[in-house]
């Protein structure tokens, strides 16, 4: 069995606004078996895409890299735009040495609500995945159960917006993004939206699917 340990601190500051929570990195990351385009910081798989995603919206020509440079590029774009990370797992167990969400076992959670209680800025949460079981808003339903805690819903559509109050005054909103892993590619493709602009502009794919959904928040 395989102790899968989140690799990285959350990443959050003061004037944090808005907080990008996903579950675990691929277990190289914990094991420090880094590919050549890896960066050894949140999202750092170059086949998870976010930093892609990111770069793509803002023209940043980020390094994909092992250096330290390539972490302090995201650094900086983070602190500049006020966002933070905060994966909701702190580890897991798994049989099978994957990054698979539905292989994790023995999870234990981190304390989203007392994260959003220590950084009061903070008043929108961007899941990387939807609710799908072990998917990140998935546990955040689990975690705020025991707070009393329920989401109202504000958009059914991809990507789906819920709200919750936070000790009876603060309004967070809460986005579930489309997860930026391949295993995603083919519920996107099913997505009345993506059949309606794949048929208007043929070249248009899954890549640009996530661009132009993640845009809005990032």
């Amino acid at each position: 069995m395989f102790k899968h340990k989140h690799p990285y601190q959350p990443f959050i500051h003061q004037d944090t606004t808005k907080l990008i929570v996903g579950t675990l990195p691929p277990p190289r990351f914990s094991t420090g078996e880094l590919l050549e385009k890896d960066v050894d910081f949140c999202y750092g798989s170059y086949y998870n895409s976010l930093w892609l995603f990111i770069d793509k919206i803002h023209n940043l020509n980020l390094r994909y890299d092992n250096s330290q440079e390539a972490i302090n590029e995201r650094k900086d774009f983070l602190i500049k735009h006020k966002i933070g990370i905060c994966d909701i797992v702190e580890s897991a167990e798994r049989k099978k040495i994957d990054a698979s969400d539905l292989g994790m076992t023995n999870i234990n959670l981190r304390n989203i609500i007392g994260y959003l209680n220590n950084y009061p800025n903070i008043d929108t949460l961007l899941f990387t995945g939807g609710n799908s079981k072990n998917g990140p808003e998935y546990f955040f339903r689990k975690h705020i159960k025991s707070h009393k805690i329920k989401l109202k819903i504000i958009s059914n559509e991809v990507p789906r917006i819920h709200e919750f109050v936070l000790n009876e005054k603060r309004l967070i909103k809460t986005v579930s993004l489309t997860s930026g892993s391949g295993a995603a590619n083919i519920s996107i493709s099913r997505l009345p939206l993506y059949q309606v602009l794949k048929a208007k502009h043929p070249d248009f794919n899954t890549f640009d699917f996530r661009v132009r959904q993640y845009r809005e928040f990032l």
